[in-house]
């Protein structure tokens, strides 16, 4: 059988290894760009500026399983490690998908509840310091002091959050009181000479209720009153605010909630209990 006829396959492995060397330069190019600290600004103002919470991704907001949810999850596991373009852009198409669900009545449920919020502030420095037992031991002293409180209002923990919970009522002043109950349990406790402080948030709203769990718009506000409050302090929202009885409480200057997601005239009050004179 002649050559001329047929021609001799080319000899296998240089090309390969040449094509495999190009694609490894477009990859390490391409992960250059990813990283680049001007792209990676753009893309983090570009989140900024959308509707929605910018904060969108996080493990708070992506714990349902609506399709925004899970493909939010799906994107927030790429390279956890470090941030990148790809991962704000991604993060970015998908807080506004969830903005317009919402804005369309599909991100809030039917029945209406509080959402109780809480948190402790400065924990992690002090246990660093304190060591494990000492951190074990004022968990579970202020985990008890708040689940009581919850319990004895008639709320209930819909999950444990590290140093603090998420709680639903089903009125405002349930959760209220529950919520400086609370506080002044957390504000006797004392281990190894330290006294925690513990922050407390408080939203009404609707939302979706998952399960065991609550999800949604609402959710993620409630969240951000806590985020807002500094410690031993509740605040709370305007539509909480409207439906308590302010007898024998002390109520601070209210302030617009600065945070996305939030509505924009949405306001957030500290709330005591007023001194006997």
């Amino acid at each position: 059988m002649g050559t001329d006829e047929h021609q001799l396959p080319e000899p296998l492995g240089e090309q390969d290894g040449d094509d495999e060397r190009r694609a490894e330069r477009v990859r390490q190019r391409a992960a250059e760009l990813d990283a680049q600290p001007t792209l990676l600004s753009w893309a983090k103002r570009l989140r900024r500026s959308l509707p929605g919470d910018e904060r969108f991704g996080d493990p708070l907001s992506t714990a349902g399983r609506t399709p925004v949810e899970v493909i939010a999850r799906g994107v927030s596991g790429l390279q956890p490690e470090r941030d990148s373009v790809s991962k704000e852009l991604g993060l970015a198409g998908l807080q506004l998908w969830q903005s317009l669900s919402e804005a369309a009545g599909r991100g809030r449920g039917e029945a209406e509840v509080a959402l109780l919020f809480t948190d402790l502030v400065g924990f992690s420095s002090w246990a660093l310091k304190a060591g494990d037992a000492a951190a074990v031991e004022l968990l579970r002293e202020v985990g008890e002091a708040v689940e009581n409180a919850v319990l004895a209002d008639g709320g209930r923990i819909i999950k444990r959050l590290g140093d603090g919970v998420m709680a639903t009522f089903l009125t405002a002043q349930t959760a209220l009181h529950a919520a400086l109950t609370a506080q002044d349990a957390v504000g006797q406790i004392n281990v190894d000479g330290y006294t925690p402080e513990m922050r407390c948030g408080i939203h009404f709203g609707r939302p979706r209720k998952l399960g065991g769990d609550y999800l949604g718009v609402d959710v993620n506000i409630a969240a951000r009153v806590a985020d807002a409050a500094k410690g031993g302090q509740v605040l709370v929202s305007d539509p909480v605010l409207q439906r308590i009885e302010q007898d024998g409480l002390k109520l601070s200057r209210s302030k617009r909630l600065r945070a996305q997601g939030a509505p924009r005239d949405l306001h957030v009050t500290p709330v005591s209990r007023a001194t006997p004179d």
